[in-house]
């Protein structure tokens, strides 16, 4: 199995950081740039679903989630549309001494092509994380 692991501190309150990831407008707002247009639906409890679209560049992920655990873990498969390969997406939220730590796990790649591809598509989103949380 081909995984990777991204940690990330964050100088924001774990509540914060979880509505980011739950909120349909947050993720919408700083998941990916805006000029992608993006949009997004999530109904956040285990067996609903998530959609996050970019019309304007052709694009859409969704999954289920299997593990909502307020606010501190957050687990949902992962599937591209028009692929085959469905993942799998673990996001743990710890409270620490100056806000909270992110560890995000995205499992099950079919190759490591695929997962470094990933790696850079979530360091990119993780990157527009602080600005969304700090406006």
């Amino acid at each position: 199995m081909t995984e990777l692991l991204i940690t990330r501190d964050l100088a924001f309150p774990v509540e914060r950081v979880w509505r980011a990831f739950t909120d349909p407008s947050a993720l919408a707002a700083w998941f990916w740039p805006q000029r992608f247009a993006p949009t997004a639906e999530a109904d956040v409890r285990v067996g609903g679903r998530y959609r996050i679209d970019g019309p304007a560049v052709g694009m859409a992920v969704s999954g289920e989630y299997r593990t909502v655990d307020p606010p501190r873990l957050l687990v949902f498969t992962w599937q591209w549309d028009g692929e085959n390969e469905s993942t799998l997406v673990t996001i743990a939220l710890t409270p620490a001494q100056d806000g909270t730590q992110l560890t995000l796990r995205h499992e099950a790649f079919d190759s490591e092509e695929a997962r470094d591809e990933h790696d850079q598509g979530w360091r990119d989103c993780l990157d527009r994380l602080p600005g969304w949380l700090d406006g």
